[in-house]
């Protein structure tokens, strides 16, 4: 007959000798001083005592039999083994508080949770000005975390609670994997941008100068072409691509002292042309809007946390989202 052995023992079996001997309160002060390198600031953020710290600090040191950090000049700079520990540490200090703070009452006045969101830079870009100006009088203590974005929804990564939204680009709704939601966040279209200064465009911008232009292309996964070659290609038709860049925020400056053009969403244009030279033209042909959605899992979508959460985002874009 098969000894079927009981999870939690066999979890007790194989835990890791060091972990059995080691306060686990000592983690927070590992995760602290890697994140902010002073003795003096991580104890600050633990209210304790510098002393206290450096007494917890020694402890950890002495438990995992590493020095852990090292003082060079007025910073604490982490060793091999810190290196290693630190994603782990961080990634389930924050789960365990996160999971904690489901059974919590969610209170935005007081509440210090978390949220973090996957996302690229330009949804970032869209997310982040009018979100904190929007939390710092409701939820002055609220913490935000935005961790880069891969091509596809981190399933992994939404049902554990490392993530708690996703913000993305088009997707079927019907390919979905089971037990993620998602939503319209934010529909918006292309247009081109250029020097206010290009010698060959001035008051509008026609196809034919389109085409015959060099263009620089924001591809924030390294793929080949972005949406636009896939219309013009659609046309049997492409376009002169420059320069390739991973990220919007250097698009404008990179447009403002060449005479590349880049095709980029009206909103980002209308933001970016406030702190550069650059002139923004309709597109001279027809690119479909796209939407930004907003990826969650059904696992937590009824905590009080997260239904208040999308209910700002609701409000800061004045879109439906589901309840």
């Amino acid at each position: 007959m098969l000894n079927v052995v009981h999870s939690s023992h066999s979890q007790v079996n194989f835990m890791h000798p060091s972990l059995r001997r080691l306060d686990l309160n000592l983690l927070l002060t590992f995760d602290a001083l890697y994140r902010h390198r002073t003795v003096v600031s991580a104890a600050s953020e633990l209210a304790i005592s510098s002393s206290a710290f450096s007494h917890a600090l020694g402890r950890l040191r002495s438990a995992l039999n590493d020095e852990l950090f090292i003082h060079q000049g007025n910073r604490m700079h982490p060793t091999q083994r810190a290196d290693l520990l630190a994603p782990a540490v961080a990634e389930s200090l924050q789960i365990l508080s996160d999971q904690l703070g489901q059974w919590e009452p969610f209170d935005p006045a007081s509440s210090q949770r978390t949220f973090v969101f996957a996302a690229t830079d330009y949804t970032a870009f869209e997310l982040l000005p009018g979100l904190i100006g929007q939390l710092q009088s409701v939820a002055p203590n609220l913490r935000l975390r935005i961790v880069s974005s891969d091509r596809k929804v981190s399933i992994q990564d939404l049902a554990s609670g490392r993530i708690d939204f996703a913000l993305g680009y088009s997707e079927d709704r019907d390919a979905l994997p089971a037990g993620v939601d998602s939503d319209d966040w934010l529909t918006d279209d292309y247009i081109v941008i250029a020097s206010k200064s290009h010698p060959r465009i001035k008051d509008t911008l026609d196809f034919p100068r389109y085409l015959a232009e060099r263009h620089a292309v924001i591809t924030p996964w390294g793929e080949s072409s972005g949406v636009v070659d896939l219309v013009l290609r659609g046309m049997g038709l492409h376009r002169n691509v420059a320069l390739q860049l991973p990220t919007v925020m250097t698009a404008p400056f990179v447009i403002a002292e060449s005479e590349l053009l880049m095709t980029i969403p009206r909103r980002a244009a209308e933001r970016l042309r406030k702190a550069t030279p650059i002139a923004l033209y309709p597109a001279p042909f027809m690119i479909p809007s796209y939407t930004l959605k907003l990826y969650s899992h059904r696992k937590y979508a009824r905590s009080d946390a997260h239904v208040w959460m999308s209910q700002q985002l609701r409000k800061l874009f004045g879109v439906q989202l589901t309840p």
